[in-house]
């Protein structure tokens, strides 16, 4: 038993650090725009299918250094893109309508952005399926202890994101824009190029976490990015949206918890689980267990 529940929590650790990869592109989106970006679970599984393509054609298994170190960088340039097209295409036009006044009150409201992420999302699962088809793919397996390397990875992206957040002038950009676009563009940031590159990270990390997990688990099919893009999001909201060590801490807590409902008879109930936690926590702490509440006029 003691044996079974070790192995539970270290493939929760390394489960929870894959989610938290997909997490902190959820975090660093709504820090800068305050936008929930419901398509960041289709750029996921985007990112997953660039890696499968990239890593056949540079070999698989015949070369598996060469194509997991450059399938996995194409993989994020071609996530890094998509992210960007999504961004100017959906999001960019009714933040211009916005900054415009051309838009009624009520188009100016959250609930645009929010309807709009969600059609992106939908347009690209099915775009998904029109090209690559529904059935499921087997990723070439690489490596044989990927799990430590997901869990290694998932900690030195989250330093080196904190290190960009706040040691570097693209971060200071970053912080003023979340805090005051206006007051930010008056002060001379260039809020599309800050939005962009914010795309831009997200994305890359995303198209990571989903190479990573297709390393470990070794399928990809154009529905994967539903059920990883919600335990993300509920990641990044219990830990604390916009708070990158919230993120990290929210995946691996959900990692742990759904290794440890496995173990019980209960197996099919990790995400009740999951979300049941989310809701007792949302509860004592509304802004996530990292998360810091905040005055919002209205």
């Amino acid at each position: 038993m003691l044996g079974a529940l070790t192995g539970a929590l270290l493939t929760g650790l390394a489960q929870g650090a894959m989610i938290a990869l997909v997490a902190l592109g959820y975090t660093m989106v709504y820090g800068v725009l305050k936008l929930i970006n419901f398509a960041h679970s289709e750029v996921f599984m985007m990112g997953a299918y660039a890696g499968f393509f990239f890593m056949s054609w540079l070999g698989g298994e015949a070369h598996p250094l060469l194509a997991a170190v450059f399938g996995t960088l194409a993989a994020m340039a071609a996530a890094a893109a998509l992210g960007i097209l999504v961004e100017r295409v959906a999001y960019r036009p009714l933040r211009e309508r916005k900054s415009r006044g051309a838009a009624s009150k009520r188009s100016n409201t959250r609930i645009t952005p929010l309807v709009t992420a969600l059609g992106v999302s939908v347009l690209l699962q099915n775009l998904a399926q029109l090209l690559f088809g529904a059935r499921y793919r087997s990723y070439p397996q690489l490596f044989s202890q990927t799990r430590l390397l997901i869990a290694v990875v998932a900690l030195v992206v989250m330093a080196g994101l904190q290190l960009l957040v706040y040691r570097t002038w693209v971060g200071k950009a970053m912080r003023a824009l979340s805090a005051n676009a206006e007051a930010a563009r008056l002060m001379g940031v260039r809020t599309g190029r800050v939005i962009a590159f914010t795309f831009v990270v997200g994305s890359a990390l995303a198209a990571l976490g989903a190479v990573l997990y297709c390393l470990d688990q070794s399928q990809v099919y154009p529905t994967m990015g539903v059920v990883i893009g919600t335990r993300a999001f509920v990641a990044a909201v219990l830990g604390g949206i916009g708070n990158i060590p919230g993120a990290v801490l929210g995946g691996g807590l959900i990692g742990i918890i759904g290794e440890l409902v496995k173990l019980s008879s209960y197996s099919g109930g990790t995400d009740v689980l999951v979300f049941l936690v989310l809701i007792l926590v949302l509860l004592v702490r509304p802004a996530g267990l990292l998360g810091k509440a905040s005055i919002e006029k209205v």
